[in-house]
Formats: C-alpha cells, sequence, structure tokens
C-alpha cells in the first residue's frame, strides 16, 4: 500500500494524526507562528519536557509527548533561516525532514504532518521550501507510514504543495 501525501490548509495543532512537526528554534522554548501556537495548544508540560532536553541543532529534530494536543508525538525541528541560498540551506531544510521522519518511524509514527518549515519568519522562500520538503519526503517515506500531511497556514501555500504532489 502507497503512503498518502496529501496538501491541506488547516490549524495544525487540530490534526488527528499520531504526531505533528513543530517548526521551532533552536531552544525549542516556543517563539511565534506555529512554535507558539503548538506551545499554546499543548499546554506548559510541553514547555517543561522542552526545557530538558536543551536546545537541538538547526537540521536535527527531537520528540516529545503531546500533552493536550491530539496527537501522541510532537517532533520539533529547527529549519535553517534563509541567507541567500548558499550557505547550505537546502541541505539543512531536507535534514528535518529527514531527522523527523527517522525519529517519527523509530516511535510507530503511521500518520504525521508537517507545517511549512522555515517559511514564516526565517523567510525561505515558499516554492522553494515545499520542492525541499515534498521531495525529501518522496524519497525517503518508508512504508511504515500510512499518511504524510503537508498542513500549510495559506491557500497559496497549501496550492504550491498541492501541485508537487500532483506532478
Amino acid at each position: 500500500m502507497a503512503v498518502a501525501l496529501t496538501a491541506l490548509r488547516a490549524d495544525i495543532t487540530t490534526l488527528a494524526v499520531d504526531a505533528i512537526v513543530n517548526a521551532a528554534n533552536e531552544s525549542l522554548l516556543g517563539g511565534g507562528g506555529v512554535d507558539g501556537a503548538i506551545h499554546r495548544a499543548a499546554g506548559p508540560e510541553l514547555l517543561a519536557e522542552c526545557r530538558a532536553l536543551g536546545g537541538c541543532p538547526t537540521g536535527e529534530a527531537r520528540i516529545t509527548r503531546g500533552y493536550r494536543l491530539p496527537v501522541r508525538h510532537v517532533i520539533h525541528t529547527v529549519g535553517p533561516i534563509w541567507r541567500g541560498g548558499a550557505r547550505g540551506e537546502a541541505d539543512l531544510l531536507a535534514s528535518c525532514y529527514r531527522c523527523s521522519l527517522e525519529l517519527a518511524a523509530a516511535h510507530g509514527v503511521a500518520t504525521i504532518a508537517f507545517p511549512c518549515i522555515s517559511t514564516g519568519v526565517y523567510g525561505y522562500p515558499a516554492d522553494e521550501a515545499a520542492r525541499i520538503a515534498v521531495g525529501t519526503v518522496r524519497d525517503i517515506v518508508t512504508q511504515s507510514f500510512r499518511e504524510v500531511v503537508f498542513c500549510c497556514f495559506s491557500e497559496s501555500d497549501r496550492a504550491l504543495y498541492a501541485a508537487l504532489l500532483d506532478a
């Protein structure tokens, strides 16, 4: 059975999947955008667990419980800050997806949702980020997954992912 890859516009904190991915900062202690929304929805227990992790380098991922979210796990990954594209940003962004999927598989996750990593305040161009996200997930997703969702904040982002998934 093939892994379902879908794109939708939704609030990632409301999705009924096994795990959601948080586009976090290196401290893992919350922030703006999707990171702040996930921390608010999960409650203070998530912050306490993240404090104990001691941060996360760019391109890597860490896993926590979901607490008050409708998920078992939150996978926190730190995307690169866009600095023009010549400083390894593409490799670091691809690594975010690889590391997140590896952690998910190791914890028995069958359904996972990703936000648009690095495209908010980190400034990564949305079209390039979508191409890297879809390409990386397609290259490495295994049959241990049932569904991978690209959960987008805007309709224009959803359309970028949908076009890549239909190609």
